[in-house]
């Protein structure tokens, strides 16, 4: 059975850029959710210090959680090669810090979709650094896991390879057993594809998964396209309670279960309460019951 992870979508900013949540603070209050792990990001304040890398993951354990995955944002798409350079060597500090919070995955991205960036310049840039951390992550018994995103919360533009077909090309030119997808069903939707068509083609690469819900609070998809080009996610846009938004849980669970999918689902949730958060544990702890249960038969 897959077990569930949380991701701290509502604590970004005090983790990342104010500091008035720590660590130990995330730590101690997903420990009530009763989930089996955390997934950390990149940008915590505090594991700019190496020696909190080791801290994090005993404080996690001391509270009976592990750290499987650690976010990142590469951004591999810039047009200067001295920049993507140094994007591989911090994608590869990160593989560093993943292997010492003890997790197995880390994520990587394609990049920015600059507005000058042909779509063959985009995929051969990304498709290169990836491959370039590869032997690196393979050391340390580290799999990438390429997203299927809508943008980082500090970036200017979205993803690259926020598109279906854009995306699927990219999975296709990077052949590694130390890599796979980390499927997100919600932002197929904010690329105007449909999660279930996406996943359908990349099912079998699946080996994590994101597990939001989202909507929008007032306009149109259309109108979030036009506010795409500024820095971090457009105000009009907000993730959910999980199972009460777009996605379809039962045909996502369904197909990957049918696939042989017994990864980690990483929550994003939380942002209008923590009590939100709780409710979408509850369902998808409901779900993966249901789909992955005891007899191993992957039938509900």
């Amino acid at each position: 059975m897959p077990k569930l992870a949380a991701f701290p979508k509502a604590y970004m900013d005090p983790l990342c850029v104010d500091g008035s949540m720590t660590i130990r603070d995330w730590i101690e209050l997903a420990a009530a959710l009763h989930i089996d792990g955390l997934e950390f990001y990149t940008g915590f304040l505090e594991l700019a210090d190496p020696k909190a890398w080791k801290e994090s993951r005993a404080i996690a354990a001391d509270h009976g959680l592990s750290i499987p995955m650690l976010c990142c944002s590469p951004d591999f798409t810039h047009p200067d090669p001295t920049f993507r350079r140094e994007q591989i060597d911090r994608e590869k500090q990160w593989i560093d810090m993943t292997a010492e919070l003890g997790g197995n995955y880390c994520r990587v991205l394609s990049g920015q979709r600059r507005p000058e960036l042909s779509p063959e310049a985009g995929l051969t840039f990304a498709a290169e650094c990836i491959t370039a951390c590869l032997d690196h992550a393979a050391s340390t018994g580290v799999t990438l896991v390429i997203e299927n995103h809508y943008k980082d919360n500090y970036w200017d533009y979205p993803e690259f390879a926020q598109s279906a077909e854009m995306f699927c090309e990219l999975v296709s030119r990077v052949d590694s057993p130390h890599f796979g997808v980390n499927y997100d069903p919600s932002n197929a939707y904010l690329a105007g594809d449909d999660p279930l068509y996406l996943l359908d083609r990349i099912k079998h690469r699946v080996v994590t998964m994101h597990a939001s819900d989202r909507y929008l609070i007032e306009g149109t998809l259309d109108d979030l396209r036009c506010e795409e080009d500024q820095r971090g996610y457009a105000a009009r846009l907000r993730h959910g309670v999980i199972g009460r938004g777009l996605n379809d849980y039962d045909a996502i669970f369904r197909t990957l279960s049918a696939a042989g999918f017994d990864g980690w689902i990483s929550i994003e949730d939380g942002v209008d309460g923590f009590a939100q958060l709780q409710e979408s544990v509850s369902f998808l702890r409901r779900k993966t019951q249901q789909y992955w249960p005891s007899n191993g038969n992957g039938l509900p």
